[in-house]
C-alpha cells in the first residue's frame, strides 16, 4: 500500500526547505499531502499558500491558525486543534516538520501524543532566540531526524536520540539553489518591479526576546544602509512579535532605493540571491544559502547566534555602524568560493533513499533516551 506523507509548512522559509523533499518523495511514489497554515495564509505576508498549490501531484489542506497580532501560545493551541483533526481523519504514515517555528512544535506534539511517526528536518541547530527552544523540543518529540551537518547530528545525539534514526542529508534548500533557477534576472526584475541592476537583499526579522529594542535596531540598520547610497531589495519580516516596529521603519525608506516586497516565488528569490552584491539582515539565508552561493552576507544581531560561520559572513550588531559601513565599502560585491559545510545540494535524493529503506519504518514509536 502506498505510504502517505504529510508535510507541514507555515512560512515561505520552511517551504523552501521542504519543497525539494516533497517533490522527490512524490516522484518516488509516495502520496504527499501538505498542511498549509501560519504566514502562508496572511495577505500581509504575500499569501504564499499559492506557492504550495503550484506543486504537482500533491494534495493541500489550508488552515488559518491566527489573526494578526495573536500571541505565540494562542497560535500554538489553534494549530494543535487543526492538525489533530486532520491526522485523525487522514491517518498519515509519516509527518514531516521543519525547524523551529511554533507550528512545527504544535504538529510534533500532536504526533507524539497520538503515536504517529514524525520526522524533524534540520534539528540540532543553535541560534540566539526562543526558536532554539522550539527546535530542541521538536527533536525530543520526533522519531526521525534529518540534520544538515555532522555538528548538528552530534547535538541531536546529545539530546538522547537514537543514532540509527539520525540522518545527515545536508540542507534541503541548497538543492534548489544548486541548479538553474529557470528564470533570468531580467525576468525577476520585471515581475517584481525592481528598478536597479545592482542591489543587496535585506531581510530583518524581529527577535522575540528583544521586542523593546527591535524598532531601534531596524532604524539604525536601515539608516546606515540608506547613507551608503546603494540600492536594496527588502523582503518583509516574519510575523513574530515586534514585526510592526520593523514595518514602521521600512515605510520611512526611500522607495527609489529600497524596493520592499512582502514575499517572492522561491525560484525568483534564488535567482535574485545568486546575483546580489550582498545579503544583509538576520535571516538564515545569510548564514546558510549565501555562503553556499559565494555571496557575502552581513549577519545582524543575535537571531543567528552560533548558527554557522564561513568566510562569507560578517557579524555585527545593528548599532555597530562602523562595521556595517566597512562591510558595504569593502566586502559588497565580492565573490567567494562555495562553502559546502551544509551539503552540496543533494539532500532530496538522500531523503528518499532513507525512506525506501525498510528499516526506517521499523523505528519504535515508544522512544527511549539513548545515553
Amino acid at each position: 500500500m502506498t505510504k502517505k506523507l504529510l508535510f507541514l509548512t507555515g512560512t515561505r522559509a520552511d517551504f523552501g526547505k521542504i519543497e525539494p523533499l516533497a517533490v522527490a518523495a512524490t516522484k518516488a511514489g509516495y502520496a504527499i499531502n501538505f498542511f498549509v497554515t501560519g504566514m502562508h495564509m496572511l495577505e500581509k505576508y504575500g499569501a504564499t499558500k499559492h506557492e504550495v498549490h503550484r506543486l504537482e501531484g500533491i494534495e493541500v489542506h489550508e488552515f488559518i491558525n491566527q489573526r494578526l497580532g495573536d500571541p505565540q501560545d494562542l497560535i500554538l493551541s489553534k494549530t494543535i486543534l487543526g492538525v489533530s483533526d486532520w491526522v485523525y481523519e487522514h491517518k498519515p504514515d509519516l509527518v514531516i516538520v521543519h525547524g523551529d517555528r511554533i507550528e512545527a512544535l504544535a504538529v510534533s506534539l500532536v504526533c507524539a501524543t497520538n503515536y504517529i511517526r514524525c520526522a524533524h528536518i534540520e534539528g540540532g541547530e543553535v541560534s540566539g532566540t526562543i526558536d532554539e527552544i522550539y527546535r530542541h523540543c521538536n527533536s525530543k518529540l520526533c522519531t526521525y531526524h534529518f540534520v544538515s551537518s555532522e555538528v548538528a547530528r552530534a547535538r541531536v545525539l546529545a539530546l538522547g536520540e537514537d543514532p540509527q534514526f539520525v540522518y545527515n542529508i545536508g540542507s534541503p534548500e541548497l538543492d534548489l539553489h544548486r541548479g538553474d533557477s529557470g528564470v533570468t534576472l531580467s525576468k525577476v526584475r520585471d515581475r517584481y518591479a525592481i528598478p536597479f541592476s545592482e542591489y543587496g537583499i535585506v531581510t530583518f526579522h524581529p527577535v522575540t526576546s528583544e521586542t523593546d529594542t527591535i524598532g531601534a535596531q531596524a532604524r539604525s540598520l536601515f539608516t546606515t544602509l540608506a547613507e551608503s547610497g546603494k540600492n536594496f531589495v527588502i523582503i518583509s519580516p516574519n510575523n513574530d512579535p515586534g514585526s510592526d516596529d520593523i514595518f514602521a521603519e521600512i515605510s520611512e525608506l526611500d522607495p527609489h532605493r529600497f524596493r520592499h516586497l512582502p514575499s517572492m516565488r522561491f525560484s525568483y528569490f534564488s535567482e535574485l540571491m545568486k546575483n546580489a552584491k550582498a545579503i544583509i539582515g538576520n535571516s538564515s539565508a545569510g548564514v546558510r544559502e549565501a555562503p553556499f552561493l559565494g555571496v557575502p552576507s552581513l549577519n545582524i544581531g543575535t537571531r543567528q547566534n552560533n548558527r554557522s560561520s564561513a568566510a562569507t559572513i560578517t557579524d555585527a550588531s545593528a548599532f555597530d555602524v562602523d562595521t556595517i559601513r566597512e562591510f558595504l565599502n569593502t566586502t559588497w560585491g565580492r565573490k567567494f568560493s562555495s562553502d559546502q559545510s551544509f551539503g552540496n545540494g543533494n539532500a532530496a535524493s538522500r531523503f528518499v533513499q532513507v525512506l525506501n529503506d525498510d528499516t526506517f519504518w521499523s523505528a519504535p514509536l515508544q522512544k527511549q533516551f539513548n545515553d
